[in-house]
């Protein structure tokens, strides 16, 4: 399940890094029109770096399609990362029946590493004595 929510979240991440590139692409390449009587276009200075670097309309418009595709492709897939997340179709009782078998077999592990422990334990204490053995014969 972690692993899922990592993806999920990274996804999220993509999704708003998207959104900004989108934002961003719209707003450096849009043509200068007016849309009201007060409205002005700012006369640029020669030494001046460009505000707007205008596309023709086909590209602009071919930009915005793509980018439109690929937000909608990243929202696909975050909601099949939602939809695969566990317990989303279980009940609670299955939930409860899960965790129960879930905290059994960690009990079991528990007490396979509690006798590995003691069975290394007794094996230290053996190789102990045979080199304190060793030691004596010299």
């Amino acid at each position: 399940m972690g692993d899922r929510l990592t993806q999920l979240q990274q996804a999220v991440d993509q999704l708003a890094n998207q959104f900004i590139a989108t934002f961003y692409f719209l707003e450096r390449h849009h043509d200068l029109e007016q849309f009201g009587p007060n409205d002005k276009i700012p006369d640029l200075k020669p030494d001046q770096p460009k505000e707007v670097e205008t596309l023709d309309p086909e590209t602009f418009q071919r930009g915005q399609l793509d980018l439109a595709r690929d937000l909608i492709v990243k929202e696909q897939q975050i909601e099949y990362l939602i939809s695969s997340l566990p317990g989303l179709d279980n009940s609670e009782r299955e939930q409860h029946q899960s965790i129960k078998e879930l905290e059994e077999e960690l009990s079991s592990a528990e007490a396979q590493r509690l006798e590995a422990a003691k069975e290394k334990e007794e094996v230290l204490a053996k190789i102990d004595a045979l080199i304190r053995s060793i030691r004596r014969y010299r």
